[in-house]
């Protein structure tokens, strides 16, 4: 998926999972309806998978990630009360919570020993575009998939999902600057990566 320049905030990316599921379907869910959970998983099968690839970096942890994802939401979807007043969250943003948690938990086990990265990087503009090859899905896939995951993770959560820096701090249990900084390094790195590929395109 292409990464946009940084919009502000009232304009920020409808997210993949933005998929519109009836109060009834949900009903028949909750009351432990088998072909109802499966209407919800082929609904949202794509965009966690999609997300758990970019954030894992690797096929079959993001399949895992969808696996631990589904079972959560098929136990937990008695929990969600919905918002039949207009507010609250919707159940695509409910399942999303859960897929990016499920997918950082991971991110976090595998690299928990590892040194974080310095946060005092200067901060790059990170409203800057990517080169025009970033059209190309295929290109933006093997030029994200040669960046650090913790950088990979902001760059898809931010351009791609629509979270704030602020939520992703919290997300990802560190600081504001850590996010910031990690979508400008990664957007250089990006641009970096990608600019070959668009002299030969």
């Amino acid at each position: 998926m292409p990464l946009p320049p940084s919009p502000p905030a009232a304009d920020r990316p409808v997210s993949s999972f933005a998929i519109d599921v009836p109060e009834s379907l949900l009903a028949r869910a909750r009351a432990g309806e088998d072909a109802a959970f499966e209407q919800i998983y082929r609904r949202f099968e794509r965009p966690v998978f999609n997300l758990a690839v970019r954030i894992a970096g690797d096929r079959d942890e993001a399949t895992e990630v969808l696996q631990e994802t589904m079972l959560k939401v098929l136990t937990r979807i008695g929990d969600f009360r919905g918002h039949r007043d207009g507010s609250g969250t919707p159940f695509w943003g409910w399942l999303r919570q859960i897929a990016v948690n499920e997918a950082l938990m991971r991110l976090r086990n595998r690299r928990r020993h590892e040194h974080a990265d310095s946060e005092d990087e200067h901060l790059a503009d990170d409203r800057a575009p990517p080169p025009p090859a970033a059209a190309d899905a295929a290109a933006l896939g093997r030029a994200l998939a040669q960046l650090p995951e913790a950088t990979r993770s902001v760059l898809w959560l931010y351009h791609a999902e629509g979270y704030t820096h602020e939520e992703i701090a919290a997300l990802m249990q560190r600081s504001i600057s850590f996010s910031k900084s990690q979508l400008a390094r990664g957007s250089r790195r990006l641009r970096q990566l990608l600019e070959p590929e668009q002299a030969h395109a």
